[in-house]
Order: structure tokens, then sequence, then C-alpha cells
């Protein structure tokens, strides 16, 4: 197998600009990241050095809020490893990984019925960053063009049915924003297949957050394996492909759907829900109160010491609310925003999370009914600003209190 070579073929105004953009983001890279890394941020933004530059600090910065460095040792929650639908197959013959996604298998419902939409998110990142580590350990092996991913979606048995449910469309619609800005250029290809007439409707509201080149990398295919599996054995091999898709790979018991390597999903179990009134009667300090309509609710949290982490819980009873955190720095007075200011659907779900607080900001919390004309908001909720704990004892501490 050939090395992974020392650097990419480029032409000289492009070697400039990869020069540049070195130079520029020299603060927040890391030894890891070589030529073939940064190239993946230029492509991305039609190598606009300055367009490269502002789209991997603000990557950098959402890294930093999920933890993105050490998230491969936090623990997933049993539900989402037990029922989560995707694997490995194997590799195509660049040595790039195929991954597989039955997703008719994914329970929206059930998953979000049974963990934090936060919990989901973070499990998603840190199923890609399994990946890409796999794939980097491939590139070593057999070059840079290994990196990139092959991935089957089998859509056969498609119910569009509970992805109309408001939280589970703003997780994957999170999802794919999340992905675009902050993965770019790792797809190699993606064979969409088993397609029913209905996902035509969905794909035309989820194409609308992916770029064109991403897009370009999208092969959809009906109920015929004679079309596509043709174009995907051009570039790799039946053994890799598990038989239940028409190559030749079995489990050791024969199993042609591979599920020693593919995890099938299926319906998460009603007795695992987590039910709002279960949680009621476990947290005892919240505030309940009324949102006049057309007006808000701050709260506001100074942080003093490093190591602070600001925690919230909150529903409401029959209607959205706007919920966002901006901080404050209180010697200069730059404003950052936390959590994005928007409607979420906290009356259908509750919404938690976190976020680590640095010290010497102040963090504004926003309950805002100002949109509303005509309807008061009722809300229960409980925002805590931490006493300093180390990493690893918010890691355990918040398993499922999570910033989106």
């Amino acid at each position: 197998m050939a090395p992974e070579k020392k650097s990419p073929t480029l032409q000289d105004d492009q070697k400039f600009t990869l020069m540049k953009f070195r130079r520029t983001v020299a603060d927040i890279t890391k030894p890891e990241h070589d030529d073939f890394y940064l190239i993946r941020w230029l492509n991305a933004r039609n190598w606009d050095a300055n367009a490269a530059e502002k789209m991997l600090r603000e990557s950098m910065k959402w890294r930093e809020r999920w933890n993105v460095d050490n998230i491969l040792d936090w623990k997933t929650p049993q539900p989402l490893a037990d029922y989560s639908p995707h694997g490995i197959s194997g590799f195509d013959k660049e040595g790039s990984p195929i991954i597989v996604v039955p997703f008719a298998g994914m329970d929206m419902w059930g998953m979000l019925h049974t963990v934090s939409r936060a919990d989901f998110i973070r499990s998603t990142i840190k199923t890609l960053e399994t990946y890409m580590k796999l794939a980097f350990e491939q590139s070593v092996k057999h070059g840079p063009q290994a990196r990139q991913f092959v991935v089957l979606f089998d859509m056969a048995g498609f119910n569009v049915k509970q992805y109309t449910w408001r939280p589970a469309a703003e997780v994957v619609i999170s999802l794919i924003k999340s992905y675009e800005a902050n993965y770019p250029e790792i797809l190699k290809c993606c064979y969409i297949i088993n397609v029913p007439k209905v996902f035509a409707i969905v794909f035309n509201i989820v194409k609308r957050f992916l770029d064109e080149y991403t897009l370009g990398k999208i092969l959809i295919f009906k109920q015929d394996s004679k079309k596509w599996l043709p174009k995907m054995l051009e570039h790799v091999d039946p053994s890799q492909i598990p038989k239940y898709f028409g190559g030749t790979q079995t489990d050791e018991d024969g199993d042609p759907k591979c599920m020693h390597k593919v995890n099938w999903g299926g319906k998460v179990p009603k007795e695992l829900y987590i039910m709002r009134d279960e949680k009621d009667n476990n947290n005892e300090d919240f505030v309940d109160t009324m949102i006049k309509k057309g007006s808000k609710i701050k709260l506001e949290f100074k942080c003093k010491d490093a190591g602070c982490a600001l925690k919230w819980e909150f529903r409401t009873f029959d209607h959205d609310i706007r919920f966002g955190i901006k901080r404050i720095n209180e010697q200069t007075g730059e404003e950052n925003i936390e959590v994005d200011m928007k409607r979420v659907a906290s009356h259908q779900l509750d919404e938690e999370g976190y976020i680590a607080c640095q010290p010497d900001w102040t963090y504004v919390v926003v309950f805002d009914n100002s949109y509303s004309y005509f309807k008061n908001k009722r809300i229960r909720y409980q925002v805590i600003l931490s006493e300093p704990v180390s990493v690893d004892e918010l890691e355990k501490g918040a398993a499922k209190l999570e910033c989106e």
C-alpha cells in the first residue's frame, strides 16, 4: 500500500493561498492539521482564505462548546448505543470507510422521549468523530483520499410521519447545519437507496441546508439495485458490502445484514421513555411563571472562576418560546452569542443543556415571548450557574445537560 503523500498537488496561486491560510490560523491549529486538513476548509469556501479562516474559527468555537476533542471519552447513553442505526461494513478500493445507515431503523420519537436532544446530537458527533479517527488511520496506510467516507443510506420502510414532529425535525436540521459548518469535504460519495416517493418532499427541505458541492456527491435511487450497485462496485469490492445490499459480505453466522458490524436500530421500548411527570417528581427547584405576551424574562449570571457551567432545563405549556444565551465581558463590554436565539418546541419536549463558562463574563439567559401579540406563555424552568468543577466532574454530573 502506498504511504500518504507529504504534500498535495496545487497550482501556484493555490500554494500561496494555502501558505497564507496556514499563517493566519496558526494560533488555533494543531500539529496533526496538515495541508490536506486545511485544504478542506479552503475548498469549502472556494479558496477564499478570509472566508475559510472565519469558517474554521467558528468551527473551533463549536468544538470547544461541545468539548469535541474529548468526546470519545464521553459515555453514550445506552438507548442511543443500542438503537442508533449505523455501522462500518468495510472500505473502498482507496481505503475510505464505508458507512451503512439503515435509516428506517431510526426511531426518533422513541429516542427523543428517552434521551435529551442534546444527548442525541452529541452521540451523533461522537459517532462522526470515531469514523473520522478511523479514516485518518486509513489515510496513513492508503493516502489522504482515505479520509473521506462512502455512505450507504437505506431508506426502505422510511416513515416520514415522525419527521413532521417538530422536535425531530429541529434535531435533524441542527445536525445537518453542524455537519456542513464543521465537517467540510469529508464525503466522497453518498448512495441513498430504496427511496419511497414521499422522500422527495423531505429531501427538498434537507437540500436547502447543503451546499452544491455536497449535493453533487449524493446519488438517489429507487428500489432497484441494478442501477445503484454497479456504480458502487466501480470503486468498492463486493466483499466490503453486506450481502443484503447485493455484496458478498456476511457475518460469521451467515447473516446477510452483518449485524455484528451494522446496528439496524429499531423501536425504543416504551419502558425506557422519560415521562414529564417523573422528571417533575425528581426536580423541586423549578420556577413556574407566566411570560406575558410581548415580553421576556432575562436572567443574568456572573462567572468569577474557571470551571463553572451554566445549566438549564425548561418546558412551556401549550405553546413554544424563543430561547437564547449571550455573554458579556465585564471589562471590555464585548458581547458573544453562546446559544442562538430561536423558537424552540419546549411545549412538545423538554429543553435542556449546559455550557462551560469563562471567568469575568456575565451570561444572559433570555426567554422571549415578544413575538407573541395574543398569548401569554406558562414556563417552568431551572437555570443554575454551578460551582467550579473539573472537566471529569462536569462530564459525570451533567451527562444529560448538553448545549446545542
